[in-house]
């Protein structure tokens, strides 16, 4: 069975191999070339992708990253196209979900979104469930520094993909405290926001001035 974080998987490898190793991405620094790397690393070298997350190891994650980076394009693309190695428990379905759907999600949008003329993409209905699911698990978290009251509106998509500006709307308390700001948008848009690609996420910021400012400076993500 293919899972929705598989399907985007694909999906990134298609744009990858249709934009080439040297397009520009929404990482800072990062071309196509070093953020294949950088999923490749995260999937089958855990010594590395370690020092994403822990500072004295960073220097030798840019190494190892950098190592895999030398490879060839078609076969760097195959490498992230093909998945983790068998001994990774992300082979398992449910673990791929959690670990999966949301990091491909970002990361495709962050290769389509740094090319000049972007527009939103239509989400089928089981990657749209999978991220709000993901959105609901993490808004806790994801807000937990942002110093203000965060309220999330998860919104449906019209045909192209955008937000859509009428239908129902799902909240989610996603930070208690006064100011409160209202971040409206599809589950999609708002993991791109919270998740540090405010400028390019499809949103909408409503509520008292203090708060939407608060949110100018707030930080966000993990």
């Amino acid at each position: 069975m293919t899972t929705t974080a598989q399907s985007e998987r694909h999906a990134l490898c298609d744009t990858l191999v249709t934009l080439g190793d040297n397009a520009a991405t929404l990482c800072e620094g990062w071309t196509t070339r070093d953020l294949a790397a950088h999923l490749v690393m995260r999937e089958s070298r855990p010594d590395g992708a370690a020092g994403v997350i822990i500072a004295p190891l960073a220097k030798y994650a840019a190494r190892v990253q950098a190592g895999i980076a030398a490879t060839g394009w078609e076969d760097l693309v195959d490498r992230v196209r093909s998945g983790p190695p068998r001994w990774s428990p992300t082979r398992l379905a449910p673990v791929d979900r959690l670990a999966n759907t949301v990091e491909f999600f970002i990361h495709h949008e962050d290769v389509r979104r740094a090319q000049a003329g972007w527009s939103a993409r239509p989400l089928d209905a089981s990657l749209e469930a999978e991220l709000e699911a993901a959105l609901r698990r993490m808004a806790r978290l994801l807000c937990r520094k942002a110093g203000v009251g965060v309220i999330l509106a998860i919104t449906g998509t019209d045909a192209a993909g955008a937000p859509a500006a009428t239908g129902p709307v799902r909240m989610i308390t996603a930070r208690k405290g006064s100011p409160v700001a209202t971040i409206t948008g599809s589950a999609g848009e708002l993991l791109l926001y919270l998740y540090g690609r405010r400028d390019q996420a499809l949103v909408e910021i409503t509520g008292a001035p203090a708060a939407i400012s608060a949110l100018d400076l707030a930080k966000f993500g993990i």
